[in-house]
């Protein structure tokens, strides 16, 4: 249930507020702002959320995240009935959203494994990436209905009624409680600890190096899809629920696949073809200027970045020892949305001054200049099991 209703409403805040920013401001630069806000404490606080997540009961820490996420919700979606709401608004609750992922990430990733166990964990990441991306194939395109229909001020207070669902099913949860061993040092200890021990691991940091890549130059490209739906392609609020539905596909295709493999023994090479095949796709996709062309290829793009982030946090998870586990999956969190800001500034700047398919088509350059590097002159990635 908790997965289930959490897969529902994560995704929905993001592409109706993403919708509004730009219907406010018409700005591919705000765009990258409002990311960048509620990136940034992801850079800034998601290190001590892995302290916390090591220190305290995950699933208390969990609920206490998302009651807060749903009251954020609420008063998002009061400002936007009222029309009181302005672009500083969503800014500054774009930033408080952001704090309570830098504490939520971190626990929740962690809190997977002590649910299933490591034997299990790559079928509980594709599990929950299928029930998480089924939601992200029909919500986008029921998004885009709703925000034409009803506005998006009624979409951001059914985004906050849908928590309910989610505290309920965390309160109705049941695990064995994990030894708790960073309780007994200071806060800095423990996390110097965390750092210390990635810095030491080159196999961990060349993963958390990938996915820092990734952030900075791949993930940005969902900032930019209302630009891509309104400037580009020109197929409205629609057709923009439809091209983040087809990346929902792909996604759900990768998750789908993932766990068929079951407790897969080559996982390494599954990290190298996502890391290469995504920025592969988000290039062609830049190119496209075709509404059809374009929905394959955010298939594409859906299907390997699932493919690269499944198979990195389960590396990650079952690479580690327990009692750190919530610090590395908070330089995950780290990585994987606090280096976001600077993705989101670079991406929204290079739109803003050019266009949105040179800005994609740029960062996706990069990561998959980097991922050859990491094919070429890191062999033991590719050789994980």
């Amino acid at each position: 249930m908790y997965l289930r209703c959490h897969a529902h409403q994560v995704k929905d805040k993001y592409r109706v507020k993403k919708w509004k920013v730009y219907q406010i401001t018409n700005s591919p630069l705000a765009l990258g702002l409002v990311g960048f806000f509620q990136s940034l404490p992801m850079f800034l606080f998601s290190l001590f959320g892995g302290v916390a997540a090591d220190r305290v009961d995950k699933r208390t820490l969990i609920i206490s995240t998302q009651t807060t996420a749903m009251l954020l919700a609420f008063i998002l979606s009061t400002l936007t009935l009222t029309r009181m709401v302005r672009i500083e608004h969503i800014f500054f609750l774009a930033f408080c959203l952001g704090t309570v992922h830098a504490f939520d990430m971190p626990a929740r990733q962690a809190f997977v494994i002590e649910m299933v166990g490591k034997e299990d964990l790559m079928n509980a990441i594709a599990l929950n990436s299928t029930i998480f991306n089924s939601a992200r194939i029909l919500g986008p395109a029921a998004a885009g209905a709703l925000i034409a229909v009803v506005g998006a001020g009624m979409c951001f207070f059914l985004n906050g009624v849908s928590f309910l669902a989610v505290i309920a099913g965390l309160l109705l949860m049941r695990v064995p409680k994990s030894p708790r061993e960073a309780r007994q040092e200071p806060v800095l200890a423990n996390l110097v600890e965390g750092l210390r021990y990635i810095w030491g691991n080159p196999i961990v940091l060349t993963l958390e190096s990938l996915v820092a890549v990734s952030s900075i130059f791949g993930m940005p490209y969902a900032r930019l899809m209302p630009v891509f739906a309104k400037d580009v392609l020109y197929v409205g609020a629609h057709g923009y629920g439809f091209l983040l539905s087809a990346t929902g596909t792909g996604a759900l295709i990768g998750a789908l696949s993932l766990a068929s493999l079951g407790n897969f023994q080559h996982k390494g090479w599954l990290v190298t073809a996502g890391n290469l095949l995504y920025p592969t796709m988000l290039l062609v996709f830049s190119f496209s200027r075709l509404f059809p062309l374009s929905l394959i290829f955010l298939v594409g793009v859906g299907f390997s970045m699932i493919t690269q982030n499944a198979t990195t946090n389960t590396l990650l998870q079952t690479t580690v020892p327990d009692k750190l586990r919530g610090r590395v999956m908070s330089v995950h969190a780290l990585f994987f949305g606090g280096m976001a800001p600077l993705g989101d500034l670079l991406a929204g700047t290079v739109a803003n001054f050019s266009n949105a398919p040179a800005a994609v088509g740029f960062g996706a350059s990069i990561a998959l200049s980097y991922s050859i590097f990491v094919l070429l002159r890191l062999p033991q990635v590719r050789r994980l099991a």
